[in-house]
């Protein structure tokens, strides 16, 4: 039996059905998956006929193709990844692709092969394909019975004009849009549970995610800064993360705390955040806030309390979890690799100087009255310039040739 160069082929559903933007939206999840794919023996990535294609290395194990399957179905944008060969458009060579294939695909007790003919200049059609393959593969398989509605495993055939490409293993990816896709956002990022499966999910919805982390520093340890690196190195792995601002909040907060109503401290905190990340925004020209807020879970989270959080900023603020119970989330942290990460106990910003019985239902007027005791527009200058910046790998992201520090520091002396 002849050897075939073995392939990993991408399935897209949204990004099908963008109509005349389609191909931005192929490119883009092609440079993702050239840039995250480094790691594996990778020869090209080929758009043929809605689906992308890494073709992998003469030589290349079972076993790396599969690590190279599981790497590319955690990209964003990816509905599911097949393994297989690419050989001839010959009806022998697809007959011992398929072979190949079902014998790398594990146990099955029934099957059935999809085929699809994407240029009519192979004078087979999908239909004698699968009859004339099949039927070969059964012969093969003896063993194993031809199930044409839900089957155990399907071998798909895709002819294209210069070959075919022939897998059986199948697995789902996380779906979704590739990042790059979708534009810029400010993600709040605590070391916490929430926050980090918040941007997740904005990440997967095609957007480049820069995120902003309020340490409890110098009235803290450091603890939640390393914390927060850790959650995002779990993150850049699949290109979800570009840029972390690391700004020293602790100061701030007991200003506030020394001050303001005790009851309001936790709103003030908050709406200080939110200007704040909304300036870093402007400066990376991102075009919304993400924060991890499910709503009713904390007293910060009620609809009064988010409604006068939002009030503190003009950029629009998503909350991918606000429907979202607290299991749901552990479930997607845990899915997602950060869940030990987040469990681990350090003081932050968010457990400073927290008052004892917290406003639910806060009065607007009462915030904003209580907010104007305090020089709100230079502390958010002060914290911004202030905010250091970590960079993660994300291929969709191209930082600014400037610094916020620096660009702050020469719009001061203008």
């Amino acid at each position: 039996m002849a050897e075939y160069q073995r392939i990993c082929l991408v399935h897209y559903h949204e990004i099908g059905l963008k109509g005349h933007n389609r191909s931005k939206f192929e490119m883009r999840l092609l440079k993702n998956l050239e840039a995250h794919l480094c790691a594996y023996p990778v020869v090209t990535i080929h758009r043929i006929s809605g689906r992308l294609c890494v073709f992998l290395k003469e030589g290349t194990t079972h076993d790396t193709m599969v690590e190279c399957a599981d790497a590319i179905r955690s990209i964003p944008g990816t509905a599911r990844v097949s393994c297989g060969f690419k050989c001839e458009r010959d009806l022998d060579q697809m007959t011992e692709a398929g072979i190949l294939a079902m014998g790398e695909s594990g146990a099955f007790a029934s099957f059935k092969v999809h085929a699809r003919r994407n240029h009519t200049d192979f004078p087979v059609n999908s239909m004698e394909i699968n009859q004339i393959v099949g039927g070969r593969l059964s012969e093969a398989y003896p063993q194993v019975k031809v199930q044409m509605k839900d089957p155990d495993l399907t071998v798909g055939i895709e002819v294209v004009q210069n070959a075919a490409y022939v897998y059986a293993r199948s697995i789902p990816g996380i779906g979704g849009l590739p990042v790059g896709s979708s534009g810029t956002v400010m993600s709040l990022l605590s070391s916490g549970i929430d926050s980090p499966v918040a941007l997740w999910r904005i990440a997967r919805r095609g957007a480049v995610c820069i995120g902003v982390h309020f340490s409890g520093r110098p009235q803290t340890s450091d603890a939640s800064e390393f914390l927060v690196d850790d959650i995002a190195h779990v993150l850049e792995k699949t290109g979800c993360i570009a840029r972390v601002y690391v700004v020293p909040f602790g100061d701030y907060q007991r200003e506030i705390a020394l001050s303001a109503p005790p009851e309001l401290r936790v709103i003030l905190y908050r709406r200080l955040m939110f200007r704040v990340a909304e300036r870093i925004a402007f400066y990376e020209h991102a075009k919304a806030i993400v924060t991890g807020e499910s709503l009713g879970q904390v007293a910060s989270q009620t609809l009064d309390n988010i409604r006068a959080t939002n009030d503190a900023v003009s950029l629009p603020v998503f909350r991918p979890l606000i429907g979202s119970d607290k299991l749901e989330i552990i479930a997607q942290s845990q899915q997602l690799g950060t869940f030990p990460i987040s469990s681990q106990d350090a003081p932050d910003c968010c457990t400073l100087f927290m008052p004892r019985n917290p406003e639910t239902h806060a009065n607007l007027t009462a915030v904003r009255e209580a907010e104007a005791a305090f020089p709100i527009d230079q502390w958010v200058e002060e914290l911004a310039c202030a905010a250091e910046p970590h960079d993660y790998a994300c291929p969709a992201y191209k930082p600014r040739k400037k610094s916020l520090h620096d660009l702050m520091t020469e719009n001061d002396g203008d």
